[in-house]
């Protein structure tokens, strides 16, 4: 049987879960590394970690991260085992299962999480991680100087978006941020998953949807829409948007926004993958309409 990489199991065992025997690779993750790791008992609980971590607190970040959605939300997450420097080790949760029945479950469980948690800033009390990148969070009343300086101009420094766009698209972005009070409209902040595209989206033991891998914060809830819509949702999930946007009133021109939203994380796959998906391409369409032109 293939095994996961030996720092898992060197790990679990220094944290004191002395009793897993062997850790099988798990697949979906992008950034870290993750397994299943069995103990003497026959149970499994699914651990990941970073070779080198991106910093002390990211696993903590996400542990509470989790905690917010189900406390404060509503939404089902896995139980948290452990959470340090080095690990994130949680209980292990079911696939989710291909219906629309179960897609219309999650459309009325992200709508409930979205209309019942809007705060007056954007932002949250501390920066968390997307990917292996940070996530600015800094607390802000103007939700469009918000996203334009923390989920947009923010990611202009990493190495590989300097290389992806030349100046004229870089112009283009900040002229598009710029512009974002008249392309989209106002909207309260709620708190959002924050990385929320259909791999992250399984099924709890009773088989309600759970959510893991999140990055929150207080911002459009949008944001996790735009995710969801722009990221290949499967067949099944056809019914979730209209009935998303029954519950929470959205108004008829929302796909239209979708593309100009979704720029936060084709800039944050751009900056930490190789080859990055056509992200940059994507990134470049949705600002061609903002270049300058001669």
């Amino acid at each position: 049987m293939t095994q996961a990489p030996p720092f898992l199991l060197e790990r679990l065992h220094a944290a004191g879960l002395s009793d897993v025997v062997a850790v099988e690779p798990a697949t979906g993750g992008l950034a870290a590394t993750a397994g299943l790791a069995r103990r003497t008992d026959g149970t499994s609980v699914f651990v990941k970690g970073f070779g080198e971590p991106p910093s002390d607190e990211a696993f903590t970040a996400e542990a509470e991260g989790l905690t917010a959605l189900r406390e404060a939300g509503g939404v089902a997450t896995p139980e948290i085992v452990l959470a340090d420097r080095d690990l994130l080790v949680l209980s292990v949760l079911r696939p989710r299962p291909a219906t629309e029945a179960f897609w219309e479950q999650l459309a009325r469980t992200l709508a409930r999480l979205h209309t019942t948690t809007r705060h007056p800033r954007f932002g949250w009390h501390r920066d968390n991680w997307l990917g292996r990148r940070r996530q600015v969070n800094t607390w802000n009343d103007d939700g469009f100087e918000f996203f334009a300086q923390h989920r947009l101009l923010r990611w202009l420094g990493e190495r590989r978006v300097r290389e992806a766009l030349d100046p004229a698209d870089r112009a283009a972005l900040e002229r598009l941020c710029d512009r974002l009070p008249e392309l989209l409209p106002v909207k309260p902040a709620c708190l959002t998953h924050g990385d929320l595209w259909a791999q992250n989206v399984m099924a709890a033991p009773d088989g309600r949807p759970a959510l893991i891998d999140p990055a929150v914060s207080y911002t459009w809830a949008e944001v996790d829409l735009a995710h969801l819509w722009t990221t290949a949702p499967p067949p099944e999930a056809h019914g979730f948007f209209e009935l998303y946007a029954e519950l929470t009133g959205l108004d008829r021109g929302w796909r239209e926004r979708m593309p100009i939203i979704q720029l936060r994380q084709h800039l944050a796959v751009t900056a930490q993958f190789d080859p990055d998906w056509g992200a940059a391409d994507l990134v470049r369409a949705t600002l061609a309409p903002f270049r300058r032109r001669p």
